[in-house]
C-alpha cells in the first residue's frame, strides 16, 4: 500500500506562486510516476502533470505549461509543484496519484490518490 499526503496549498493573488508537496510513503518501490490533477466544483478532474521517478518523462497539461513546473527528489520519496504566474482558473483542489504503470496516459488508472489540498488563487 501506498499512502499520498499532500501540502502547500492556500491563498494566493494573481501572478503569484505556490508550491505544492506530496509525500509518498509505504510500498513506493511498487510506483513508477507520479501526478498532479486538480477538480474545480462542477467541472471535469484535469490532468495537470506527471513525472516517473526515473525523471525520464515528464507531461503538461496546455493549461498550466509554461507556467507549472513538477519535480521529485527520490531520496524523501517527494513530488512537487511548483506554480507560478498563477491565475484565478487555477483555482480548484490539487491531487497527487500514484501510478504503476511506467508511462501513463490519459485513460491510465492512478493506484493512489491523495486527499487533496486547496489552492485559491484571487484578483
Amino acid at each position: 500500500q501506498v499512502q499520498l499526503v499532500e501540502s502547500g496549498g492556500g491563498l494566493v493573488q494573481a501572478g503569484g506562486s505556490l508550491r505544492l508537496s506530496c509525500a509518498a510513503s509505504g510500498r513506493t518501490f511498487s510506483t513508477n510516476a507520479m501526478g498532479w490533477f486538480r477538480q474545480a466544483p462542477g467541472k471535469e478532474r484535469e490532468r495537470v502533470a506527471q513525472i516517473m521517478w526515473n525523471g525520464a518523462y515528464t507531461y503538461y497539461a496546455d493549461s498550466v505549461k509554461g507556467r507549472f513546473t513538477i519535480s521529485k527528489d527520490n531520496a524523501k520519496t517527494t513530488v512537487y509543484l511548483q506554480m507560478n504566474s498563477l491565475k484565478p482558473e487555477d483555482t480548484a483542489v490539487y491531487y497527487c496519484a500514484a501510478y504503476s504503470i511506467l508511462v501513463p496516459g490519459a485513460n491510465s488508472p492512478v493506484n493512489y490518490w491523495g486527499q487533496g489540498t486547496q489552492v485559491t488563487v484571487s484578483t
